[in-house]
């Protein structure tokens, strides 16, 4: 399964639409100096809503960079990912082969990443990953560079916080019963475990399939543990909140847990249930920062909604390309591929990041807690993790 592909169950779009292929203007013609750009999203299916955020971020840069990256009026190609490697791969194989892009921006599920590392490697054109998660799809190779995270990262996060906040207490683990779901869930216990917390308890549920978090919850209750947590994304962190809620858990046992967990349309879905939840993440629409505010004040007026994460990464994909394409010699691939490398850190609305030696981000971690904010709920960012 896709590593973060349950993200987009329960999730809401955040206006504008997708199409099978397009272009936002100018002349991709050698003699122009333009330059085509893949942007393999998804546009249909489940994860249809973290496509049109993703777009929507994506064109937000170009917006306000007159449809130039690097000073090369881009030429973008959309093309679908759908939800799976069957139709994911081969919309990646068309906008290299049929379309000629010299870059490739997008994708949500991790195998499809995976899938096409031979293909972009073999025909030197570099794909930033603007959303798949999986621990091993970054590995230093010259075409694969990703602006979102690792599954991994963002569970080691909450480690030592949540260590220390138990102070010597255990905490009960739970994740939905799939890769993303156990990378997560490693990731935690590596940090936990090293400072010094003990585990009360682990279960994995079955992905897509649980309705009933009741019985587990029982054995939660039951565990001694001092606090939870958990693995959850789209309709399944919908319901398992809102069964913690009604189980009596919320307020007496604190729940931690990657941001997705609340993150976009799954908070407001979850309503009142969802308050004093704490989650880490690379972003927070509420982050109090000058860049942050005018990246949420023009993305809101151009779509109606705030960002989400998802919008993040592919706006800072393009961010990664403007300053490669600035560089590079050339437009080809393998010219922005050898660009990628010296670029350094990145100014973006998560605050600054550049890429590590397995070309992952490295990047700031926040420690948020859902709270009533101007407007609702909203994820307030409460301290800064390493």
């Amino acid at each position: 399964m896709a590593t973060v592909a349950a993200l987009a169950l329960g999730a809401t779009a955040c206006g504008g639409s997708l199409s099978d292929s397009g272009s936002a203007g100018g002349d991709a013609s050698g003699d122009s100096g333009a330059v085509k750009v893949g942007l393999v999203v998804p546009a249909s299916g489940v994860y249809e809503p973290l496509g049109v955020d993703m777009t929507n971020g994506f064109q937000l840069y170009l917006n306000q960079h007159d449809n130039k990256l690097g000073g090369h009026e881009v030429d973008l190609v959309k093309a679908d990912e759908g939800e799976t490697p069957d139709t994911g791969v081969p919309a990646v194989q068309k906008v290299i082969s049929q379309d000629k892009v010299s870059a490739v921006v997008g994708i949500v599920n991790s195998a499809t990443a995976l899938g096409v590392k031979e293909i972009v490697t073999q025909n030197k054109v570099p794909l930033i990953v603007a959303n798949a998660g999986a621990d091993d799809l970054a590995d230093g190779s010259d075409y694969i560079w990703r602006s979102s995270f690792t599954n991994g990262s963002i569970g080691e996060s909450l480690g030592k916080p949540v260590a220390d906040a138990v102070k010597g207490g255990t905490v009960y683990v739970m994740a939905a019963d799939y890769a993303a779901g156990h990378e997560y869930v490693a990731g935690f216990k590596k940090a936990f475990t090293a400072a010094g917390g003990k585990i009360a308890g682990e279960a994995y549920t079955p992905f897509g399939k649980t309705a009933d978090w009741q019985p587990y919850l029982s054995k939660v209750q039951n565990s001694g543990a001092k606090a939870v947590y958990v693995f959850y994304a789209g309709a399944e962190a919908v319901n398992f909140v809102k069964q913690y809620k009604s189980f009596g858990l919320a307020g007496k046992l604190p729940l931690y847990a990657p941001g997705f967990l609340t993150e976009g349309g799954v908070l407001k879905a979850q309503g009142k249930a969802a308050k004093g939840v704490r989650t880490s993440l690379h972003y927070s629409n509420l982050l109090d920062t000058t860049e942050n505010k005018t990246f949420v004040g023009a993305y809101t007026k151009a779509y109606d909604a705030p960002p989400t994460v998802y919008a993040v990464q592919a706006y800072d994909a393009a961010a990664v390309l403007d300053k490669a394409l600035a560089d590079a010699d050339g437009t080809s691939g393998d010219a922005i591929a050898k660009a990628l490398g010296g670029i350094g850190e990145i100014d973006s609305p998560r605050g600054t990041w550049k890429f590590d030696a397995d070309h992952n981000p490295d990047e700031p971690y926040f420690l948020r807690e859902v709270k009533e904010v101007d407007g609702g709920l909203g994820n307030v960012i409460i301290g800064n993790l390493e």
